[in-house]
């Protein structure tokens, strides 16, 4: 029962941030007002509900060395977009016409900080540990990434493939950068350098979910398989490449470290909390 808590009270967070940002749309500066405050709001929460389902100290959110790994993990997404769009340029499948929108920017910062912090808390810090318990790392890693792949085939332009590589991006990167910290700090900072990349700086769309005004007024042209199309560069096999070797890379920092977990047996498996206590 302690997984529906956590995603309960994650997701309601999620959920109403969502409602906020879509009310003050076309708003920048509300939009990050909004946007960090769910941010913020979504990391108290989830420190505060496995507190109290699993009776122990939330050390995936710790706030200590926050900043710096959170920083890094936002240096490396955007590094890893930027390497796409690099090969999309050199390849000529995209080009740049121009200076974009500095103010749009500012919106954009809210609502990819609440994106990434409420996604990441939910299938990375919810469902991948507590499945991982239970399956070991590969299963774990193996289901949540089929399950962050689905949940973006609700977005306006998903398309089958995007969300299948999106599965593999998010599902390999995103959770191997976890695994490799045991923190969500690197992960979520990863998940919001890739995204406000697309989105801030390079204008395109993010996850099929429509046009971006970003710092560089860009279009990507060519073979839906190479440019991700209607859903964006997510959606190019490049994506895939640089995710993939990334996630590689930290795996191998995992493995290093001892991080990866076997599947464990039903008398090994730790007694948790079932329900909320009085």
């Amino acid at each position: 029962m302690r997984v529906v808590w956590q995603l309960l009270a994650v997701a309601a967070v999620a959920f109403l941030g969502g409602q906020g940002i879509a009310a003050v749309d076309g708003k920048p500066w509300l939009t990050l007002a909004v946007g960090t405050v769910t941010a913020v709001l979504a990391l108290l929460v989830y420190g505060w509900v496995v507190r109290r389902t699993e009776h122990r100290s939330p050390v995936e959110v710790a706030t200590r060395g926050a900043a710096p790994t959170l920083g890094l993990g936002t240096l490396i997404g955007i590094a890893v977009f930027g390497l796409v769009i690099l090969q999309l340029a050199t390849n000529g499948y995209y080009e740049f016409n121009g200076r974009g929108s500095t103010t749009g920017v500012v919106g954009i910062v809210g609502f990819m900080a609440a994106a990434a912090v409420t996604e990441e808390l939910l299938f990375r810090g919810v469902l991948f540990r507590i499945v991982e318990e239970r399956t070991g790392t590969w299963i774990a890693m193996t289901l949540t990434a089929v399950l962050f792949g689905a949940y973006h085939l609700a977005n306006p332009d998903a398309t089958l493939w995007g969300a299948l590589a999106v599965a593999i991006e998010a599902g390999g990167m995103l959770t191997a950068a976890y695994i490799a910290t045991r923190k969500l700090w690197v992960p979520i900072g990863v998940h919001f350098g890739w995204n406000f990349a697309a989105a801030g700086i390079f204008s395109s769309e993010v996850s099929g979910n429509g046009a971006n005004q970003g710092l560089l007024d860009t279009a990507a042209k060519g073979p839906d398989l190479v440019t991700g199309g209607e859903f964006g560069p997510e959606g190019s096999v490049f994506s895939v490449l640089f995710c993939v070797l990334a996630a590689l890379a930290f795996l191998w920092l995992a493995r290093r470290r001892g991080h990866l977990k076997p599947r464990t047996r039903r008398a090994d498996r730790p007694d948790t909390a079932l329900t909320l206590p009085r």
